[in-house]
């Protein structure tokens, strides 16, 4: 009898949810390059695996929020300020004036950071800035399935974004920024214009009921966190993927032939 494999574990990932209100409630979301091989061309909110970095201690003198979370959190929405950074060029700091970080991120600092030649708390130091992470709120926690060969624990944040910062790609693993209303999303996946994974997705749904920033926000603020790890389930000689049916998004059973298409390609 053969031994069932054990599942792989889980890397620490972080994602973030730009949110602003002009003209109306949007989402800040990235397509992904399609030489990527997963989910190739699809869109996704910036966000990525958490580095060696964000744990550095000396963070502590650089950042706005610092003694609210613990070490975990901390580095978690390190991870996800800088995925912003790194995917959008978008940076979540208020100078030592307490003014809002408002310039333009310089694109190849910003590759230098991704490839790791060049430590994202430098660059902060550089600027003689301070991370929000207080401005980050938990939307979501999403846990690979266990039959998956790589496997992440992410952790979703909502955030309203900087007013005076302009979005842009970073034309390796993102080769587009897009400002997107959530139900217009949805439309573009069911209408087969966009591919658009299925914890993506799900999480769309979910700002979709929103009005605005500020409304998701508190929404998210009000809900009780349930982490979500899907299970593949039979159902009359289909196989459906199932997440827990108290974790906000409804009953939901989605067929894995969907899945498996929308990993593929977009």
């Amino acid at each position: 009898m053969s031994e069932i494999p054990k599942p792989a574990e889980t890397k620490a990932a972080a994602t973030v949810l730009l949110l602003r209100d002009q003209p109306e409630f949007q989402v800040l979301m990235v397509k992904r390059h399609h030489q990527i091989d997963f989910a190739s061309g699809a869109l996704v909110f910036p966000g990525g695996k958490a580095h060696a970095g964000d744990d550095d201690p000396a963070w502590a003198q650089h950042c706005i929020g610092w003694d609210a979370f613990d070490a975990e959190q901390r580095g978690l929405r390190i991870a996800a300020i800088r995925e912003a950074y790194e995917e959008a060029g978008i940076l979540l700091a208020e100078g030592l004036d307490g003014s809002d970080f408002a310039q333009v991120c310089d694109p190849q600092v910003r590759s230098e950071v991704d490839h790791g030649r060049t430590a994202f708390i430098d660059v902060v130091r550089e600027l003689d800035v301070r991370l929000r992470l207080d401005a980050l709120t938990v939307f979501a926690r999403w846990i690979t399935p266990a039959m998956m060969p790589k496997r992440f624990d992410t952790w979703f944040y909502a955030v309203r974004a900087p007013a005076d910062q302009v979005a842009a790609a970073d034309g390796r693993e993102a080769v587009d920024a897009e400002w997107i209303a959530p139900a217009e999303v949805l439309r573009l996946a069911d209408a087969g214009e966009r591919t658009v994974i299925f914890p993506t997705r799900m999480n769309v749904q979910l700002l979709a009921e929103a009005a605005s920033a500020a409304d998701c926000v508190a929404r998210a603020q009000g809900r009780t966190l349930v982490p979500v790890l899907p299970h593949v389930e039979k159902r009359d000689g289909a196989r459906f993927l199932v997440i827990p049916p108290d974790a906000g998004y409804g009953p939901v059973a989605e067929p894995m032939e969907r899945i498996a298409a929308e990993s593929r390609t977009g």
